[in-house]
């Protein structure tokens, strides 16, 4: 298979980048979009060619898809262990080139509309333009430092993005929020691919992912604080990727996130950003699987789980739709992350790998659409808020249904797109922890309600007095909401486990009835409890909201933990271990050289007169000495 043409995948949105980057004030806004657009598209093709050709044509040799390499040496550590770039094909690389182009794609068609008039039009599109390239570059990458660069400048695009509008101080605030909190998981990122790489002598994915391979099966040569120290390093790529993915307790960063505009919020909450994290984990899948009996694996699970539980509950009670949304996003992460600890290997054993990466597909297309979505009715109503809204649909019947759809498609309700990849992670729950399993079914009665109740709150609900008339959105965005609407009812349908497996072999699935009855059950429920609470106007959400008292406040107030992180940076790490540091750096070690630089000063103004530069002082000095040495010779000698 020929692989030299997919270095174009990510170079054309660099050369975009570049472009708008450079002659960003010369550049006619319409222009820079049409470029944008243009730019993506060309990389899309490229991407389902790809896929066309992996799938269909040479992927598959002996009932076994492939993995293809491209790479050259970049930089000679050792004669084993080098850095190496190029461009990595198999199952899920091919998978995620489809989902952020597709994704990506309607952004930058949708942005055209959304931004149309904003002073930053041509920066915007060149920040997603590398927002575009880094992704591309990190699914592409062949080994753990290359996905490292581009996962890092993933980070800078983020936050470009973010803080897109950086003279508002709350913007700034969140770019700076999201960049630090993602730097310090990247810290036990980056600690975990030393350790891989002075213990295992290699970063290649295709070497560290051999079941056969050395660094699987001596996973037990060297051990720490009674685990090896190649699960300690999982652990803490793990912990880079909850900190992209916006997993407990490193999920404080993801609702400030939804200051960036609102096609921002789309391009890094569906398909690209925050599923990096679970991309990484299903990269080296193979490790978490075998190395100590899948120790790592085990956490990626819990963590996953609690988090999916955690998220849906706070959901619940926010009143801003996009930090409803952006909560739904880190609770499905934690179903794909849970999907992947619950997972096997071979087989059938490997639906949960399977579901995880079936979910990632189906959710980047529904939760792109709700983004979008929210970002057609803020538009109209110029508000994020719950309490601004109501009886929308009468005037945004596009909006309303495609918004539907993917409300439909996210509760897990037959036949749209996430029911399909929930119940196989329910499913591979089931299989293997009944715990995690109950969560899970939980979790999607709680995505139902919250998810209806932000849909009756917006399109139905009480009738609104709106200053301005509110009005469909123009074509450039209404066009993304029906394509990505379209995506979410038909891409369930796809025979998702034939193509992408844990051992690249592929397998059949068959619905579980009785799991799928008890699933959707379970959302219908969900949907019905909505609908009751916020189809029409009551004060029924009010009772039930003072009934649980505090437990609602803590949930509203996102179980206070910025308050708490505030607490410890600023109360313990500044004051009590910053500022000792800072006194001792300031009144011991500067307050020393700056004496010892003062003394110097003053010793050097009292004996300066020595070299004045006067012949008469030198004479005298001169005479003086010989008169002293003069009378020690006579006093020596006369004694």
């Amino acid at each position: 298979m020929n692989l030299n043409y997919t270095i174009l995948i990510p170079l054309i949105p660099l050369a975009v980048f570049l472009l708008l980057g450079i002659f960003n004030q010369k550049i006619k806004p319409a222009i820079s979009g049409y470029i944008g657009v243009f730019g993506l598209i060309a990389s899309g093709i490229l991407s389902f060619y790809t896929a066309y050709q992996y799938f269909f044509i040479y992927g598959k040799v002996d009932g076994v898809y492939q993995t293809f390499v491209e790479k050259t040496v970049w930089m000679n550590f050792t004669d084993t262990l080098h850095i190496d770039m190029g461009v990595l094909i198999d199952p899920i690389s091919v998978m995620m080139l489809i989902v952020v182009s597709i994704v990506s794609l309607m952004v930058h068609i949708y942005s055209r509309g959304y931004m149309k008039g904003d002073d930053g039009y041509t920066r915007f599109f060149a920040y997603l333009s590398l927002f575009s390239f880094s992704i591309y570059g990190l699914v592409l990458a062949t080994n753990l430092f290359q996905i490292y660069i581009f996962w890092e400048l993933v980070g800078v695009s983020s936050y470009l993005l973010i803080g897109y509008y950086y003279t508002k101080t709350s913007a700034v605030a969140a770019a700076k929020k999201a960049f630090i909190v993602t730097r310090f998981a990247d810290l036990g990122f980056l600690i975990g691919i030393l350790i891989i790489g002075y213990y295992t002598g290699t970063y290649d994915f295709e070497t560290l992912n051999n079941p056969e391979g050395s660094a699987i099966l001596n996973w037990a040569s060297t051990s720490f604080m009674g685990l090896s120290v190649i699960t300690w390093a999982l652990i803490l790529i793990f912990m880079g990727g909850a900190g992209k993915s916006a997993m407990f307790p490193l999920h404080i960063w993801l609702p400030d996130a939804m200051e960036g505009p609102t096609p921002v919020s789309a391009l890094i909450h569906a398909a690209t950003m925050v599923v990096a994290g679970v991309y990484l984990v299903a990269r080296l899948f193979p490790m978490y699987y075998f190395v100590e009996d899948g120790f790592a694996l085990n956490i990626v699970a819990y963590v996953g789980a609690f988090s999916s539980l955690f998220a849906a509950v706070i959901a619940i009670t926010q009143t801003d739709i996009k930090r409803v949304l952006a909560f739904s996003t880190m609770s499905q992460l934690g179903y794909m992350m849970l999907a992947l600890g619950v997972s096997g290997y071979d087989g059938h054993e490997g639906v949960g790998y399977m579901a995880s990466m079936f979910h990632l597909f189906t959710h980047a297309m529904f939760k792109a659409l709700l983004f979008l979505g929210a970002g057609s009715v803020i538009h109209a109503v110029h508000s994020n808020y719950l309490k601004d809204m109501g009886g929308l649909r009468k005037y945004m019947p596009i909006t309303n249904i495609t918004f539907l759809i993917a409300a439909l498609a996210i509760s897990g309700i037959p036949p749209f797109a996430g029911f399909f990849s929930k119940d196989e992670i329910l499913v591979a729950a089931f299989e293997h922890n009944k715990l995690i399993y109950y969560v899970g079914v939980f979790v999607a009665g709680l995505t139902a309600f919250y998810m209806f109740r932000i849909y009756f709150g917006i399109f139905w609900g009480k009738e609104r007095e709106y200053k301005h008339t509110p009005h469909e959105s123009p074509l450039s965005m209404t066009f993304p909401l029906m394509i990505l609407a379209l995506l979410s009812i038909s891409t369930g349908f796809i025979p998702f486990s034939e193509f992408v497996s844990a051992d690249k072999a592929g397998f059949e699935t068959h619905l579980d009835y009785p799991l799928a009855a008890i699933a959707i059950s379970v959302g219908l429920i969900g949907i019905i409890a909505a609908w009751i609470f916020y189809k029409k106007e009551n004060n029924l959400a009010d009772k039930f909201a003072n009934g649980f008292g505090f437990l609602y406040k803590w949930a509203s107030h996102k179980f206070y933990f910025d308050e708490i992180y505030m607490f410890v940076t600023k109360k313990i790490l500044f004051k009590r271990v910053a500022a000792p540091i800072a006194w001792f750096d300031k009144k011991v070690v500067d307050a020393t050289m700056e004496g010892i630089g003062n003394k110097t000063v003053v010793t050097s103004n009292k004996i300066k007169g020595i070299q004045s530069g006067k012949v008469q002082d030198y004479a005298l000095y001169f005479v003086s000495g010989v008169v002293v040495i003069a009378l020690v010779f006579i006093y020596l000698w006369t004694n």
